[in-house]
């Protein structure tokens, strides 16, 4: 008697995605933990870095699509053409301030190039108005498995300096 073959498939192996993100502001970044809200420092949202802003002028770290602008423009959501999407997130409680001492210079859908100016902001009235300026950079949460991020912390300048060194499967 023969026996019959099985023809398995060998399972193929994932690809994995490594991307760099450069800097969205100038100053010193800090890990996460040093952020005063739990929200952030707690890993809720997913993981990365925060800096202190010297300049209030927040770029694109790498090219995307601005897949949010909250309305109060303190705060987007850039989405890679790998699918990763980044929260930058200027200041805490920010969103009180409604707008004020902030500069948008992007909407929903926009395709943007590293470098480009998206939010611009003033911290000295937002520190006057008695909020904090440190920005957290999140890689968000998209359902999938959490990818490695490697942070790089210390004095960085906006659109020059790597502070992400995401690794993800795909």
């Amino acid at each position: 008697m023969f026996s019959k073959w099985k023809s398995k498939k060998e399972a193929q192996p994932s690809k994995i995605t490594v991307l760099e993100i450069l800097a969205p502001v100038s100053g010193q970044a800090v890990s996460l933990t040093g952020v005063p809200d739990e929200t952030f420092s707690g890993g809720h949202m997913g993981q990365g870095i925060a800096i202190e802003p010297s300049e209030g002028k927040l770029i694109a770290p790498f090219d995307g699509k601005i897949a949010h602008v909250v309305k109060s423009s303190h705060a987007v959501i850039i989405e890679h053409s790998s699918g990763l999407q980044l929260l930058l997130h200027i200041g805490m409680d920010t969103v009180s301030l409604k707008g004020s001492g902030f500069i948008s210079h992007i909407a929903s859908g926009d395709e943007v190039k590293a470098g480009q100016t998206l939010i611009e902001f003033d911290i000295a009235s937002i520190q006057a108005a008695g909020y904090q300026t440190i920005t957290p950079v999140i890689v968000t949460r998209n359902g999938e498995a959490d990818p490695e991020v490697v942070c790089r912390y210390g004095s960085v300048t906006a659109g020059k300096d790597i502070i992400l060194t995401v690794a993800s499967r795909q």
